[in-house]
């Protein structure tokens, strides 16, 4: 079993991306501009947000957040909103999520301009990224891709189950992997809550990428021998002996699946990372 370590990649990204911004800062040019809006103060929300602005100091981009009360009317943040597009210097804009229940996420979604979309959600690039044209891909996808490409870990012609259906991960990642190219060019099982007999699918896959926010939902009968797998999951579950009072699994039962597998990512410290790099990568994008 090897590790699919996303931390060490994105660090990797994150340095070239540094280099990429020293260059264009020396030559007078477009130094890119990150732009995030807080709406509340959910704890996970404020630690991915901050992460995401300290990733940005930490490579050279510009950044700006502007954080709202959970009383902010959907009006008022979809005006701030179309302010953004508007505004020429900011080149990337993501609203975190989740929202307050009175806002609707699909108006939020579709108001950004999808050229600074860098979230990769809006449906523009959910078109261009279904007929494979050039788009800002999801993020969390987006780095799945980098870490089968980082560790040549073949794609074509393989059984590849998808364990979750969202918008975020599980939809556009059963598109990647299906298109054609590297990666890409497996056979696609997408599975959900509705599926009947889970571990059937699994038991046959090459590749399981798990996003489905279940703790430790498969476990090591599920799994053949030598399989690849991507553990998109980040649960919380009660651990007493720490001292948070908590610790973080993954959709994966990763100790009793690790000696299985050929390659795993870890949780934390495997897709979470790769995120938020791939988050400035867009950014980039946008920004040239």
């Amino acid at each position: 079993m090897q590790l699919l370590d996303g931390k060490a990649l994105s660090q990797k990204i994150k340095l070239q991306i540094k280099e990429d911004v020293a260059k264009r800062a020396a030559s007078g040019g477009i130094i890119p501009h990150l732009c995030a809006i807080l709406v509340g103060n959910d704890p996970a929300s404020e630690t991915y947000v901050r992460n995401k602005i300290l990733s940005c100091e930490e490579i050279g981009y510009k950044s700006t957040m502007f954080r709202y009360d959970t009383s902010i009317t959907e009006e008022e943040l979809l005006a701030k909103i179309e302010e953004i597009n508007n505004d020429e210097s900011i080149h990337g804009l993501l609203v975190q999520l989740p929202l307050p229940k009175h806002i609707d996420v699909s108006k939020v979604v579709e108001k950004v301009d999808y050229r600074k979309d860098v979230d990769g959600f809006h449906p523009m690039n959910i078109g261009r990224m279904a007929k494979n044209m050039p788009c800002a891909l999801p993020a969390t996808p987006y780095g799945i891709l980098k870490i089968l490409e980082e560790y040549k870990i073949e794609t074509k012609g393989k059984n590849c189950v998808v364990v979750g259906r969202s918008q975020i991960v599980g939809s556009p990642i059963s598109i990647l992997m299906s298109r054609p190219g590297y990666p890409g060019n497996a056979t696609v099982t997408v599975c959900h809550s509705h599926t009947k007999d889970l571990a059937s699918f699994t038991r046959e896959a090459d590749i399981i990428i798990a996003a489905v926010g279940v703790p430790e939902l498969i476990k090591e009968n599920m799994v053949k021998e030598g399989a690849v797998i991507i553990d998109v999951g980040m649960n919380r579950i009660e651990d007493a002996t720490r001292k948070s009072g908590f610790r973080l699994v993954g959709d994966v039962a990763f100790d009793e699946v690790k000696d299985k597998c050929s390659f795993i990512t870890p949780v934390p410290g495997g897709v979470g990372p790769m995120t938020i790099a791939c988050l400035l990568l867009n950014t980039l994008q946008a920004a040239s």
